[in-house]
């Protein structure tokens, strides 16, 4: 898979692999509570998760026939790509305990995720070497920790979360894909991220992350939450990490009654970059008339639901933001000049469910609007990331589900060039 330089030449593979490596882990409150119970004096202790595997065929568009597509998903490459590796989720042990003191519900969650693939070196999820070739001998699979994290509360006062977890800002869009328990976009030379696939992150929604941060979540009022929390920041990637004085802040409100599920969520962020980082043009400070540091306000919001009618239901979100990039949290957020991009995307989601098997389709899109810099300096930024994905999901036991999917995937240019692929996907998906 053929990845670009964005902002500096060192960047050249790791710019959308470092966000793919960081995907999924998604196990906690998304697939059905099958949790093993043990009391442990004033604790009880749960245990649950998931193994998958999947055979993920990728078809690339050739190199010689290709465009130049910065951060586009599209997979390109000499070859296409085969193999048997976990989906959009990695294999996932999730200890969780609670008890009651003094009034209080007090729990803590720790969230182990093994992926199946073959690490060859780097982090958990990254692999390093020329060009991300592939596995060797002597490997062994990554292992991240995406969940350490306590909770305090009751029904009269709320529930005060505090530790890492899952965001708030897209994280609906993400929990509600279909392609959650499957692959969606395989995106080829699969060995790079080590744990995951893509789903729909980049491809509809931008990918929510697990964060460290304290959140606060009201009771429910009449079918409605809200949550607001202090996340710790995050630095726009492939730059110079600078120390930030404030946090970021993120929020959500949720309405379900019946059928009907409704949500919103927000994100706010002060974002910073050093004068002295190599992905800012030489006369950028200069023009904005400082020499330490640039700065802008990220912020974004999403809006979206599902509406159930027996055995059909209708699915999507929409989210649009300012400084916050595309496929991951801050990844290509601003311009060379540290101008601010603009970014929108949906997902639209139909599924059907005959007895124990659910047929589903959903198309997605991820945009990202150049600034007039862009325009002049590169013209070949990705302007759209685009998806759509048939499935069926088929429960052979109550715990065990078998997963076929098919998938196209296109990245576009501001050239309006595009790169085309596809990949298909057969698997099985275990949970506890």
């Amino acid at each position: 898979m053929r990845l670009h330089s964005i902002s500096a030449p060192a960047m050249t593979n790791t710019l959308v692999i470092a966000v793919a490596g960081a995907l999924a882990g998604f196990l906690a409150g998304i697939t059905p509570a099958h949790a093993i119970g043990v009391k442990a004096g004033k604790w009880t202790l749960n245990f649950d998760g998931n193994v998958n595997a999947h055979y993920i065929y990728s078809h690339c568009q050739a190199t010689s026939s290709s465009a130049d597509v910065a951060g586009g998903l599209a997979c390109v490459a000499t070859n296409s790509s085969s193999s048997v590796s976990n989906g959009l989720l990695p294999a996932a042990l999730t200890i969780s305990g609670l008890t009651t003191q003094d009034g209080y519900d007090i729990g803590f969650t720790f969230g182990l995720y093994p992926g199946i693939s073959t690490n060859d070196s780097g982090s958990p999820n990254l692999q390093t070497g020329a060009g991300n070739l592939g596995h060797t001998a002597l490997g062994t699979a990554g292992l991240d920790i995406r969940q350490v994290f306590l909770t305090v509360g009751n029904k009269r006062m709320g529930t005060i979360m505090a530790g890492r977890n899952i965001g708030l800002f897209q994280s609906d869009a993400i929990l509600n894909d279909m392609t959650l328990l499957g692959v969606g976009a395989g995106n080829g030379d699969y060995a790079a991220p080590a744990n995951t696939s893509l789903g729909s992150i980049g491809l509809g929604y931008i990918y929510t992350d697990w964060l460290s941060q304290i959140d606060y979540t009201t009771p429910s009022f009449a079918g409605t939450k809200v949550t607001v929390g202090i996340f710790d920041p995050l630095n726009t990637l492939g730059q110079i990490p600078v120390n930030h004085s404030s946090p970021g802040l993120q929020a959500k409100i949720a309405y379900k009654m019946g059928p009907v599920y409704l949500s919103a969520s927000g994100l706010y962020q002060k974002q910073r970059i050093a004068c002295t980082d190599t992905a800012l043009q030489a006369n950028a400070c200069a023009l904005a008339g400082t020499t330490s540091e640039l700065a802008y306000s990220s912020a974004g919001f999403d809006l979206g639901g599902m509406y159930t009618m027996g055995p059909f239901q209708a699915a999507g979100w929409y989210y649009r933001a300012k400084g916050v990039g595309t496929t991951g949290l801050f990844v290509l957020s601003n311009d060379t000049l540290g101008r601010p991009r603009d970014s929108e995307g949906f997902l639209a989601q139909l599924t059907y469910t005959i007895g124990k098997t659910k047929l589903g389709v959903n198309y997605g899109q991820s945009k990202l609007d150049p600034t007039g810099n862009d325009m002049a300096t590169l013209p070949t930024l990705v302007e759209k990331n685009d998806k759509w994905t048939a499935g069926v999901y088929h429960h052979l036991t109550h715990d065990l589900l078998l997963v076929g999917e098919f998938s196209q995937i296109h990245a576009t240019n501001d050239l309006n060039q595009r790169n085309s692929s596809w990949n298909i996907n057969a698997g099985l998906f275990l949970s506890f």
